[in-house]
């Protein structure tokens, strides 16, 4: 493009000459822009979209070659995230191979697993001292200087791209380490960044918004508010002391961080992963989570998207009940136009919920309870993550069950730490609140779904018991909806390392018990050796992606329905799909269970193919017979 000619744009903004291409993007998008950005800032608009239009063109001049092909490819197949083929892989670069480089060998492990979605956990540079696991980030220009260099981030992205693969990368939006330059800046007295902060001379304003303010580690950082000597004012300290709250309420904030996705777009990220997203609008009389604003400043981040890198998407890391998570998809006028995948939390907590209750009475009642998403929008699926499981149940789908949801959350804290007569699991409890009695809990998937126990003891039966548990709450993940991401290690059965407790860096913090290194060992022995216990994990994982790939009912836009069940230990999910019905069947018991074969009759017809092992089944019986923790894939003929 000519910087020297300049040309009004439909909207009636100078912008530089532009392509046919990038004018043709701003005809689409440019008023959604202005009026994403209208929403928050007002009177302001006009001075922050010729800003923000100044930003998108540069990164699409700055855009390669390659990566505008990946955005036209894109385009064409707007449904990319949504595809049966699309399969999440979760981990930590240093504690799975070392280095970015180190990670490019290992593409292969990746690809043949079936792996097409890899998301790094923190690669930014963060503060030298305790940094919250990567997520107090003093520089997001830099790759974290064990892990390599920004170039060495393109290498990696073009090496997975080359396979298939998108690479998804972690964002903080709430906050920066103290260290950050705007900070440090916002400390020496430069009013032009303390304005980038939330910062108050004495605890009169901290002391009205903490009446309303919950505390997210109340352990090791209660309160929401920090005084700093050198800035002399109570900073907004949300999650630690040493991770500062930006303000999304002053417009430099938003085109510094639209600045910072380009860059990292630019390097061949293909997915930003919204981390701490809920908290980014702060209003007074609130919990200051999911306010409006929110959604229309990702609204705006993601159209500037849309213009100068549409190959790209969001995903929001929103961790919240069912009834505040469909905004982060879309809801109202901002349905579909936010962000493009966001986590099913509900459905993790009710798996490990059911499993220890052998009950899916409540799974049933909190699925149906669940809005419908957007059609463009896809789930992320899991049964684990980098952190602790949350009790996130509601009180209102327990009592619609029969239950109290605080003494069933505090029978899931007891389960899975291990203390319940008869349980499996082996975990630990993480962040105990007194005042609400709430426990979470840390772990690997292994060791909470009773493998670590059952090798202990040594018995076959209970060997064969976990390791039915896992491969079956695997096949779940990869057969509900959306997006399934798989934690590292998980495919091989990794159990809790208690060796974190010896490392000064992590000891206080014991969601690094299921954060292992990866054992490279066990991953050959598991590929080599598919009746190890390992490898039958491997193998099952592996098969069951395969099956998904081949299944058009898998497709994202589809979602999960629950049929109801006429047994407790059974969830039946049907996926009513254009081409056919799919009815998924999940015993989540140790104990035999019989199904009527009426139930799936009345979806399937008289006979079906049982996807998982390929055989086709007369429905003209009088019941089925499910195994202990057995899934079962039905598709209509």
């Amino acid at each position: 493009m000519s910087p020297s000619k300049t040309r009004r744009s439909h909207s009636g903004t100078t912008m530089t000459r532009v392509d046919t291409t990038l004018r043709l993007r701003y005809a689409r998008y440019g008023e959604e822009l202005r009026n994403s950005l209208h929403a928050v800032y007002g009177d302001e608009t006009e001075r922050v979209y010729d800003l923000v239009v100044r930003i998108i063109n540069r990164a699409y001049r700055e855009r390669s070659a390659d990566l505008k092909a990946l955005d036209e490819a894109r385009l064409l197949q707007p449904d990319w995230l949504q595809l049966p083929e699309r399969v999440g892989y979760v981990a930590y670069t240093d504690r799975f191979a070392g280095t970015l480089k180190g990670l490019e060998a290992r593409v292969d492990y990746l690809s043949d697993l079936g792996v097409t979605y890899l998301h790094l956990m923190p690669l930014l540079e963060p503060r030298p001292d305790e940094n919250d696991g990567g997520y107090a980030v003093m520089n997001y220009n830099k790759v974290r200087s064990d892990l390599g260099t920004m170039e060495d981030l393109s290498n990696l992205a073009a090496a997975l791209r080359s396979r298939g693969i998108a690479l998804v990368a972690d964002l903080v939006l709430n906050h920066v380490a103290a260290e950050h330059e705007w900070a440090q800046k916002a400390r020496a007295g430069e009013q032009h960044y303390r304005d980038y902060f939330w910062m108050f001379p004495d605890r009169t304003m901290p002391d009205k918004y903490e009446q309303h303010l919950p505390e997210i580690f109340p352990d090791f950082a209660p309160g929401n508010f920090t005084w700093d000597e050198q800035a002399k004012a109570w900073v907004w300290t949300t999650f630690n002391s040493y991770q500062w709250d930006v303000n999304w309420s002053n417009p430099n904030v938003f085109c510094e961080y639209l600045s910072i996705i380009f860059n990292l777009l630019n390097h061949g990220v293909e997915v930003i992963r919204l981390d701490a997203i809920a908290f980014i609008w702060k209003r007074l009389g609130t919990m200051c989570q999911g306010e409006e604003e929110v959604h229309h400043l990702t609204q705006a981040l993601r159209t500037a998207i849309r213009i100068a890198a549409p190959g790209a998407a969001f995903k929001a890391e929103a961790i919240v009940g069912p009834e505040q998570l469909l905004p982060y998809l879309g809801k109202g006028e901002h349905w579909g136009k936010v962000s493009d995948l966001a986590y099913h939390n509900s459905f993790m907590v009710q798996l490990w919920s059911s499993l220890a209750s052998r009950d899916t009475r409540l799974f049933e009642n909190a699925l149906r309870a669940f809005p419908a998403k957007p059609s463009n929008t896809t789930w992320g699926a899991y049964i684990r993550c980098h952190d602790d499981i949350g009790w996130a149940i509601s009180d209102a789908d327990a009592a619609h069950t029969g239950l109290s949801g605080p003494e069933h959350r505090r029978f899931l804290s007891q389960f899975y730490s291990g203390i319940y007569p008869g349980s499996f699991a082996r975990g630990l409890v993480f962040q105990y609140n007194p005042v609400t009695d709430d426990r979470r809990i840390s772990g690997s998937l292994a060791s909470l779904a009773g493998l670590e126990i059952a090798l202990e003891k040594g018995e076959a039966d209970e060997i064969d018991l976990a390791l039915r548990r896992i491969t079956m709450l695997l096949t779940a993940v990869v057969g509900f909806s959306g997006v399934p991401l798989l934690y590292m290690g998980d495919e091989i059965g990794m159990l809790n390392d208690y060796t974190y407790a010896d490392d000064p860096d992590h000891a206080a913090d014991n969601r690094w018990v299921h954060r292992p290194v990866m054992d490279w060992d066990a991953a050959d022995r598991a590929r080599k050796d598919p009746s190890s216990p390992g490898g039958r994990i491997y193998a099952a994982l592996q098969h069951v992606i395969g099956v998904r790939r081949s299944l058009p009912h898998m497709h994202a836009s589809i979602e999960s329905t629950v049929v109801p069940s006429p047994h407790q230990h059974l969830l039946i999910l049907l996926r009513d799909h254009p081409q056919g019905r799919m009815v998924q069947v999940y015993n989540l018991s140790e104990h035999r269970t019989s199904l009527s074969a009426e139930v799936l009759r009345a979806h399937l017809g008289h006979s079906a193919w049982e996807a998982l092992s390929g055989y086709d089944y007369n429905l003209d019986v009088h019941e089925l017979t499910l195994e202990p923790y057995q899934a079962l894939w039905f598709v209509a003929h």
